[in-house]
Parts: C-alpha cells; structure tokens; sequence
C-alpha cells in the first residue's frame, strides 16, 4: 500500500464540541473532502456507524473508510472487557476493509471539558505505568489477532502527551502496539515530530498531519487555557491548530524520517470553520502535503 491521503471531519464539524460546524451536513463534509483530493475519510460522529449505511455514504465520493478513534479505559477495564465493548467498532472496520484501529485512553482526559486548563491534565506516576501498557499490550495482541493495528493517538490533555509520556508509553508496551503519529499534537506537546518519526519508524502505522499555529500555542500557555479554548481561539482569532504548511512544524524533516513508510497520511486540523473555511483550509492542506511528499520521495 503506497501512500494514500484522507482526511478527518473535524475540519468541518468538531467532535469535542459538537456544536462548531454542528449545522454542516455530512454530505458537505464529504463533497467537500473529495473536491480538495481526499480519498478517504476517518469517522466522525455524523456518520452512520452500520456497514451497510456508512458504505453507502461514502460511495457516492468515492471514498474510503480509514477508521476512527475509539476511546478506551484502561485505567479502570482490563483488556479483555475492553476488547468485549469494542465488538461493534472492530466490526464495523472489518466491515469497511480498514485495518486501523485508533485508541487513545480517555478514563481521565480533560480535552473535551472548556473549564479545564491544559496544566491540569492527568499525569500517572511510574508505579502506574506497567500496568497500563500491559493492558495496552494485551488489547492490541487481540486485535491483531483478528487483523487490526491498534494505532495508539498520542493526545493534548491525556496521559501521554509529552515526549516523556510517549517515550514510557512505547518502552512499556509490547511491539503489537503501534503509534499514531500526530505531528500537531506532539509539537504542542513539547516533542520534536522529526525526532518521533526517527525514534519510532518501525512502529508508526498511521500519521496525522496538522500544523500549530506558534503565537496561539504560546498565548494559550500564558494565559492557561483549556484544550478547546485553544483550539477555538479568543474572538475572531484562529485556534492553535491549522493544516500542514501553514504553521511552525517543519514537514520536510517529519517526512524525511519517514522514508518507506507505506499507509495514511490524514490532513486534520480542528478549526471553527466559520473563521477557517472548511473547503479552503482542505485545498491548503492537500497541496502542502502531495508537495512535501514529492520533496521527501515519498509520493
């Protein structure tokens, strides 16, 4: 499988704070997504979520299901109860002809609650940490077992977001467990995402491409916000996150340090899309990366 791009519908309708974009049809979302170049799309909580239904979503774009996030609880499940509650995701996935399974724990994640500073986010102690990457392990042996990676999705306001926690994180859990390169994420995070892709190559499975705007990121630190005052940013001005190209991360070296991988690269930025039209912002975003492939022999 060579490089293929999708993208992520929360350019056009937000997840966390489901009324930003919350008046934008599907239709939209996709119609637009395909205009810009997309080939597939990752779920969002406007798709239907029976296979037969999303199929027939999609089909009229042409696209592809890539997956989705799933959140997990492995603070409080095991992974056996985890996998059993999943039953419906895998299916649908399988369903779909998708192997990428995204997780990320949520149990004690504060990036959907506005009156929760980033300072404030979860943090585990090393007593905590084996127990949780044994989990971790443990539900991704099942799912390959039935021919899914589970993609892990490093994450501003949970409990692996610095470069410390990616590094216990990966070093804790078994070789089944891939990571989710999120490159907006693990800038904001304090990590370098050229150095990720380095350290990690071989265990990278599926890449989020989004951009940080510096300023905002650097305000929201002053002033202490919440993950989603950051990304909705203060009055008319734009949030923290920006498709690729139009930020601080420097992709040439991100995708330098990717040379063979073989997978998605999803364009993702969550923006209102009253101040950052959905269709623009996509158009940017396919254009920055089909170039910054080219350059990195990647495409």
């Amino acid at each position: 499988m060579a490089i293929r791009i999708g993208a992520n519908p929360i350019g056009w309708s937000n997840d966390d704070l489901q009324e930003i974009g919350g008046e934008t049809p599907l239709e939209t979302c996709l119609a637009e997504a395909r205009e810009a170049g997309f080939v597939g799309m990752e779920l969002g909580h406007k798709f239907p979520r029976q296979a037969g239904a999303l199929k027939a979503a999609l089909a009229p774009f042409g696209m592809a299901c890539v997956g989705g996030w799933h959140s997990v609880e492995l603070l409080r499940r095991d992974a056996a109860e985890e996998f059993a509650l999943a039953a419906s995701h895998r299916a649908l996935l399988k369903a779909m002809g998708t192997d990428v399974f995204i997780v990320a724990e949520t149990s004690n994640a504060i990036h959907g609650d506005r009156a929760i500073p980033l300072s404030q986010r979860p943090r585990m102690d090393t007593a905590e940490w084996p127990r949780f990457c044994s989990r971790m392990t443990e539900l991704a042996d099942r799912l390959a077992a039935e021919g899914l990676k589970l993609c892990y999705h490093h994450h501003m306001g949970t409990i692996v977001e610095s470069r410390d926690d990616i590094a216990r994180f990966m070093d804790g859990c078994g070789a089944s467990v891939n990571l989710l390169l999120d490159t907006g994420h693990a800038t904001w995070g304090g990590a370098d995402p050229a150095e990720l892709a380095r350290s990690y190559r071989s265990r990278i499975t599926h890449v989020h491409a989004k951009d940080v705007r510096e300023p905002i990121m650097k305000k929201a630190a002053a002033k202490d916000w919440s993950f989603l005052d950051a990304v909705l940013g203060e009055g008319d001005e734009l949030g923290v996150y920006t498709v690729l190209g139009d930020g601080m991360v420097d992709y040439p070296a991100v995708f330098r340090e990717l040379a063979g991988y073989q997978g998605w690269v999803i364009v993702e930025a969550e923006q209102d899309p009253k101040k950052a039209p959905s269709l623009a912002y996509a158009k940017k975003g396919v254009a920055n990366l089909t170039r910054y492939l080219e350059q990195a022999g990647l495409s």
